[in-house]
């Protein structure tokens, strides 16, 4: 359960960056240590087809504008292909009220961390020719984007990681995160690798869990690849408190009050077998 004080679960909290920031320069780094161990493999031409048009906005590959539209049409249009098989990346980010939990210990907030891995896994696939997507769990300021590829495409996503604030509060919506990755298993094509980055506690209650396991199943099947990461605070993970505690939920708002000590052992082993428990059902699927 993530921990608060008495700040209101419905409010919007911008990002808290601390040390994580700027998020270019630290995703470089980041994506710097899974080059080593890759090969480049830019996709060219082979079972490409036509797919359409649509209007042009900043950012777009200028490679594809479609400069018979604009003659004829006086429209700023760019040319879209398909392929059968897609290596696209759809990275699909909690922003929900939760991950904006700092602890003490931590260098930045769980939406911190997820934007950094987001962005460091886009600039990766973006390196090897990978068309790059970008989905939301709640938030404030969020700004989804179709998958694209080209020199512009990490500058969009990271404008888009930056704007958002985590806000919303889902526990007691359960058809919010199928409304929220229905959009992506209709654009995956097969082939796809969707990246789902959440803290995964406020999904696992009552109905949640299996609403969420239902929302996951059509982004890993027809030959897509769904891969969960979870990111926990320290102070979530080992429940670093001392002493009598009064924790409050950031979703939900349920209170806790407990001697920190007494309970570290039960609360550990219960975390454990949740993660434990998400890892075999996202397996079965």
């Amino acid at each position: 359960m993530p921990l608060a004080s008495d700040r209101a679960s419905l409010a919007a909290f911008p990002i808290d960056w601390g040390g994580l920031a700027p998020l270019r320069l630290k995703s470089r780094a980041v994506a710097e240590g899974v080059y080593a161990g890759m090969h480049r493999s830019i996709r060219k031409g082979a079972g490409v087809e036509f797919g359409g048009q649509r209007p042009y906005v900043p950012g777009d590959d200028l490679r594809f504008f479609d400069r018979r539209a604009l003659l004829r049409h006086d429209r700023l249009m760019v040319r879209e292909f398909e392929t059968e098989t897609d290596r696209a990346l759809w990275l699909c980010i909690d922003a929900t009220a939760s991950m904006s939990y700092r602890g003490r210990r931590a260098p930045g907030a769980k939406l911190a961390y997820a934007a950094l891995i987001a962005a460091a896994m886009a600039r990766v696939a973006l390196a090897t020719g990978d068309p790059v997507g970008l989905a939301w769990l709640g938030g404030a300021g969020t700004h989804g984007l179709p998958a694209m590829a080209g020199r512009e495409a990490f500058e969009r996503i990271v404008g888009a990681l930056e704007a958002t604030s985590a806000a919303q509060d889902w526990s007691g919506d359960a058809g919010a995160i199928e409304r929220a990755l229905a959009p992506v298993a209709k654009k995956a094509r097969r082939g796809a690798v969707v990246l789902l980055i959440s803290d995964l506690l406020d999904l696992a209650h009552e109905s949640g869990a299996e609403r969420a396991l239902s929302a996951f199943t059509p982004l890993s099947t027809g030959g897509r690849t769904l891969i969960a990461l979870q990111v926990l605070d320290p102070s979530e993970a080992e429940l670093d408190f001392e002493g009598n505690v009064r924790l409050r939920a950031l979703e939900g708002g349920a209170v806790v009050e407990a001697d920190a000590g007494a309970v570290r052992a039960q609360y550990k082993a219960r975390l454990a077998a949740l993660a434990d428990g998400w890892a075999r059902a996202l397996a079965s699927r």
